[in-house]
């Protein structure tokens, strides 16, 4: 616990720095393609199915040329242009189209735990733009270990306890967190409110609390897997470590 305490220390410590830095104008964080391999992977997914499409249609209008060629003895030059220029243009508008559509907010929490993390990383990457740069900063580390909790995720079935607070943690309470920023009109964001703070700062330190329970709750969900590693080392030891430590000084002796 001390140990959580510390890391989230850091974390909320580097995102004020970066949050004076900014103000200071300092160079805005770069943004990556893909927050985590989950949302990597769904736009690979989109990207070959578009392809396929592609290349069914382009088959498609090659096989037409080569019926229309039987059936009409030839089509000449000019069909033969035609049918080239066809291909190219559906082609290339089933591989440019349709364009991977970003889930609504209300729908990252439905579905199965394991497409939550995936549809979560997706919809926050949409919305990095409108974050300032400790905020950015943040969201990429969260999704480092989105991924983390996702290949938890993968391995427990949907009733087991704790995955209600996983999804309302992951699918609610991160998204609605960026949504209620992005309503601050932007020139708002930056000021001091009455109170101390101003939105920025709320924003990195909330989502500084939210990186700490994902990590929090992949932790306990790993210590299953960790415990029966354990218990396997030690039965491997009672199996085969007397054996071993037996050659060994015969070896020695020999």
């Amino acid at each position: 616990m001390a140990d959580d305490a510390r890391d989230s220390d850091r974390i909320l410590a580097a995102a004020r720095q970066s949050l004076v830095e900014q103000r200071a104008g300092g160079r805005r964080v770069a943004t990556r393609a893909s927050i985590g391999r989950r949302s990597a992977q769904l736009k690979r997914q989109h990207l070959l199915a578009r392809f396929r499409r592609a290349l069914i249609a382009v088959a498609g209008v090659v096989l037409a040329t080569i019926a229309a060629g039987w059936v009409l003895n030839g089509i000449g030059l000019g069909g033969l242009f035609l049918a080239v220029i066809g291909a190219m243009v559906i082609g290339g508008v089933l591989l440019s189209y349709p364009r991977m559509t970003v889930p609504e907010p209300d729908q990252l929490a439905q579905g199965s735990l394991r497409s939550i993390v995936g549809k979560t990383e997706l919809w926050l990457e949409s919305q990095r733009r409108a974050l300032p740069a400790p905020a950015v900063g943040l969201i990429d580390h969260i999704g480092v270990q989105l991924d983390a909790l996702g290949l938890q995720l993968d391995r427990i079935g949907e009733d087991q306890p704790g995955t209600t607070e996983i999804r309302k943690l992951v699918g609610e309470d991160l998204p609605g967190l960026v949504r209620t920023y992005t309503a601050i009109p932007p020139h708002l964001r930056a000021e001091p409110r009455p109170g101390g703070g101003s939105p920025d700062s709320a924003l990195a330190e909330s989502l500084t609390r939210i990186s700490g329970e994902i990590d929090s709750m992949t932790r306990q969900l790993a210590s299953g897997t960790i415990d029966e590693l354990a218990i396997k080392a030690r039965y491997l030891d009672y199996k085969y470590g007397g054996a071993l430590e037996d050659k060994s000084g015969d070896s020695a002796t020999g």
